[in-house]
């Protein structure tokens, strides 16, 4: 076994075993509302602001901001118009998922709340396309620098967590074919909350 295979094999246990015990510490029901907000998704191939109010509730994050009173005084039409073109970007099969994550908080950044940081905006292109992204967040992040990797927090950041997360997801899989990006960004929250 060479050096690197030794380290990725090291990150690997690493990564299953942080996932093993956010599974064990955190109760299954924290993710049915963006279980329900993305199977809403799914059929209405758009997000609405209340899908947008239900996942800042999940990302235990404040409303009582400017953003979300601009958000709260657009129609929800033109909200699901932009964000109709999010989810057609997030699922487009000739992207690679960092281009599509990309694309995807690009267009986001039309939106009042979504011109800077992640969290939220991660937390919408996971319910647009559960299967292919992943969440972000500090904890992720630091979970990440507590592997070796780098992430700036720049512009572009998204597009380089999803490059982060399909290199760890390259990795899971040579263990574990069933691990999604979704399974990676939690074994990296757990990861990076228990430093």
């Amino acid at each position: 076994m060479t050096e690197l295979d030794g380290a990725r094999d090291h990150t690997w246990v690493r990564l299953t075993t942080a996932r093993t015990a956010y599974e064990q510490q955190v109760a299954s029901a924290y993710e049915e509302v963006l279980l329900e907000v993305a199977e809403r998704v799914r059929a209405e191939g758009s997000i609405g602001k209340s899908d947008i109010g239900a996942l800042l509730l999940w990302k235990r994050l404040r409303a009582d901001t400017p953003w979300a009173r601009r958000l709260m005084s657009m129609p929800d039409l033109e909200v699901r118009a932009t964000t109709a073109r999010v989810v057609d970007a997030v699922h487009n099969p000739h992207a690679s998922t960092p281009a599509a994550a990309r694309e995807g908080r690009r267009l986001l950044t039309s939106l009042p709340g979504f011109t800077t940081g992640d969290a939220l905006a991660s937390a919408v292109l996971v319910a647009a396309a559960p299967h292919r992204m992943a969440v972000y967040d500090k904890r992720a992040h630091r979970g990440l620098e507590l592997l070796g990797e780098i992430l700036p927090s720049s512009a572009g950041r998204y597009g380089r967590y999803m490059e982060l997360i399909d290199a760890l997801l390259v990795l899971a899989h040579r263990h574990d074919g069933t691990w999604l990006a979704r399974d990676v960004d939690l074994a990296l929250y757990w990861l990076g909350g228990s430093s």
